[in-house]
C-alpha cells in the first residue's frame, strides 16, 4: 500500500481520478474522450457551469464575485494581482518563497510595503503584532506556506481589502470571501490536477487600475467570457468539478476543516512524543496541510536511513525541501486518516530500532 505525501501534485480522491479517467476514455457516452472534445460543446459547458457553482456554493461566495479558470498557474496571478489591482500602494506579508515572489512582481507596478517578515528565522513563524497601514490598494497574504510547514488559519482582520493566495489550502476549511477582492489557487493541491487556476474575483473593483492591461492579463476579459476566452484546460476543469463533488458529499468545508485537523493532530503528536524528531516551526502557526520536521540535532546521522524506510513501507513524497530539509508529510484534504496512522507507526517502528 502507498500513501501519497508529496507536496504537489499531490493526491486525489480515488474516485474523482477514476471519474476522470473514464470521462477521458468516453466522456457522457459520447464515444469521445474528455481530452479530444471541443471545449464550445455544451457538454463541456455544463462541466465549467457546474465547477463554478459548486465553488461558489461550497465556499459560499456572496453575489457580486466571478469564478474563473485560468491557466498559468498561481505564478502568472503574481503579475495579474498587481496588474489589475495595484493603482498607487499595495501591502505584502512575507512569509515564505511564494509570498516572496508575489511581492517582486507587485514591484514591477507601483509601491510595495512589506508589513511583516519571517524571512530571518527562515520563515518558522507567521508574524504577529504588525500593522497594516490603511492608504494601500490592498493586502496580500500567502494562506498556507507549502515549504515550511505555516499556515494563516483564519480571515484577518485589517483595515483593507484583502487578497490571498490560497494555492495549498483552498477548500480545506471555510473562508469568509467577502473580505477579499479576490483569491487564487493553483489547483494541485486540494482542488485538481495540475493545469488550472482557480480565481475568485469581485467584478465591481475590477477597471480601476490606470493602466493599459493585456487581453489575456486582464480579468475583465475572462470574466466576460465565462473562462473562455480562450481554449481552457478541459481535463483539469472536469477533474475539479469531480472533486468539487466529492468535498460537497463528504460535507463540505466543515467537515474538511475537521478532517484536516484530526489528520495533523495524529502526526503532529508523534512528532512532539518520538525522540528522534521535532517540528520545525512555532506551534501556534503549524500548518494543517503541510507538517514540517526533522531529526533532533543528535540524530541527525539517521536522516537517510529514516527516509528509506520510510519509503520501503509506501510512504511517498515525504521528503523535505531543499530550503528546510528533514521531512514533509501534506495531508491535504485527500489524505485519509488511515495513511496518517501508517506514517506515524512508521516513525515509531524506526524509534524501536534505535
Amino acid at each position: 500500500m502507498k500513501y501519497n505525501f508529496t507536496a504537489g501534485p499531490c493526491m486525489l480522491n480515488r474516485t474523482v481520478i477514476e471519474n476522470t479517467a473514464k470521462a477521458i476514455l468516453d466522456f457522457n457516452g459520447m464515444g469521445l474522450s474528455l481530452a479530444e472534445i471541443s471545449h464550445r460543446s455544451k457538454d463541456f459547458q455544463a462541466v465549467i457551469d457546474e465547477a463554478e457553482a459548486l465553488v461558489k456554493e461550497i465556499l459560499e461566495v456572496p453575489e457580486g464575485y466571478s469564478v474563473l479558470f485560468l491557466g498559468g498557474g498561481a505564478s502568472l496571478e503574481f503579475c495579474m494581482i498587481p496588474y489589475n489591482f495595484l493603482i498607487k500602494k499595495a501591502a505584502y506579508l512575507n512569509t515564505g518563497v511564494w509570498a516572496k515572489k508575489a511581492m517582486k512582481e507587485a514591484k514591477l507596478f507601483g509601491e510595495v510595503v512589506e508589513v511583516a517578515s519571517s524571512a530571518d528565522a527562515n520563515y518558522t513563524f507567521i508574524p504577529k503584532d504588525w500593522t497594516c497601514p490603511t492608504d494601500v490598494d490592498y493586502l496580500h497574504i500567502t494562506t498556507n506556506n507549502t515549504i515550511y510547514g505555516t499556515e494563516i488559519r483564519k480571515d484577518l482582520d485589517v483595515p483593507v481589502r484583502m487578497i490571498a493566495d490560497m494555492s495549498s489550502d483552498i477548500f480545506s476549511r471555510p473562508v469568509d470571501v467577502s473580505k477579499y477582492d479576490a483569491i487564487y489557487a493553483g489547483a494541485q493541491k486540494n482542488l485538481s490536477m495540475a493545469g488550472v487556476t482557480v480565481v475568485i474575483v469581485k467584478n465591481d473593483v475590477l477597471g480601476r487600475a490606470p493602466r493599459e492591461i493585456p487581453t489575456m492579463l486582464d480579468y475583465r476579459t475572462h470574466v466576460d467570457k465565462g473562462s473562455m476566452f480562450n481554449t481552457p484546460p478541459v481535463v483539469p476543469i472536469y477533474c475539479a468539478m469531480e472533486n468539487l463533488r466529492w468535498i460537497k458529499s463528504m460535507g463540505g468545508l466543515k467537515a474538511m476543516d475537521e478532517l484536516a485537523k484530526r489528520r495533523a493532530e495524529i502526526v503532529y503528536s508523534e512528532i512532539d512524543r518520538n525522540k528522534l524528531f521535532r517540528g520545525t516551526v512555532k506551534e501556534e502557526d503549524r500548518s494543517l496541510m503541510n507538517i514540517c520536521f526533522v531529526m533532533n540535532d543528535e540524530y541527525a546521522e539517521l536522516e537517510k536511513p529514516f527516509f528509506d524506510f520510510a519509503t520501503e513501507r509506501g510512504m511517498v513524497g515525504i521528503k523535505g525541501h531543499r530550503s528546510v530539509g528533514g521531512f514533509r508529510a501534506s495531508t491535504y484534504n485527500a489524505m485519509t486518516i488511515e495513511g496518517c496512522e501508517a506514517l506515524v507507526k512508521c516513525m515509531k517502528d524506526f524509534e524501536a530500532q534505535h
